[in-house]
């Protein structure tokens, strides 16, 4: 039984970790290896999925959006990065952007006030705007299908409606940059 059904999920594993490797930024062979030690994990304490495939398919979302957070935060312990014999020394990391951690006080209000003035803006949105929105500037960093899928729309009709209704944010906030420069 778990014989087969690892030979049955083995190429739709390898499809779905190739086509999500690439915008993570890791090896799809990675993303394989992490989403079998999930299904391994599962079958040894005797929990099979009731979906197999569908199952499969979150996972390997879930083992990606993972791996995309993780590149974003690590950064290389140490100076320099590995280089070829003779060739000159990179800047060292130190010398990089400063990090969210290192803005100061007033910095970070600010930013603070920016994400409440856009996400009260979000919510006087008309129609389905505020759901749309809400849902892409989401932390759980959900996929167009599962937005679709939480709205009851199509798939298809989810680029021309964020477009329409990032327009209207868009004109919602020149009109308050506007008036709150106007006042003084």
């Amino acid at each position: 039984m778990t014989h087969d059904l690892l030979t049955d999920l083995r190429p739709l594993l390898t499809a779905e970790a190739s086509a999500e490797a690439h915008a993570t930024g890791t090896e799809p062979g990675d993303l394989e290896q992490a989403v079998w030690l999930r299904l391994l994990e599962r079958l040894d304490a005797q929990d099979p999925p009731l979906d197999p495939h569908g199952w499969l398919r979150r996972a390997v979302r879930t083992e990606s959006r993972r791996n995309r957070r993780t590149n974003r935060r690590e950064r290389p312990y140490g100076g320099e990065r590995e280089r070829p014999y003779g060739s000159e020394p990179e800047q060292p990391y130190g010398c990089e952007p400063a990090e969210a951690g290192d803005r100061s006080p007033e910095q970070l209000a600010l930013a603070a006030a920016r994400r409440r003035a856009l996400h009260d803006a979000v919510r006087r949105l008309p129609g389905r705007c505020p759901r749309l929105m809400e849902a892409l500037l989401s932390p759980r960093d959900l996929t167009y299908r599962e937005i679709a899928g939480e709205l009851g729309i199509s798939q298809g009709s989810l680029g021309p409606e964020r477009s329409r209704c990032l327009e209207c944010l868009r004109r919602l906030l020149t009109q308050e940059v506007a008036a709150h420069e106007a006042r003084g």
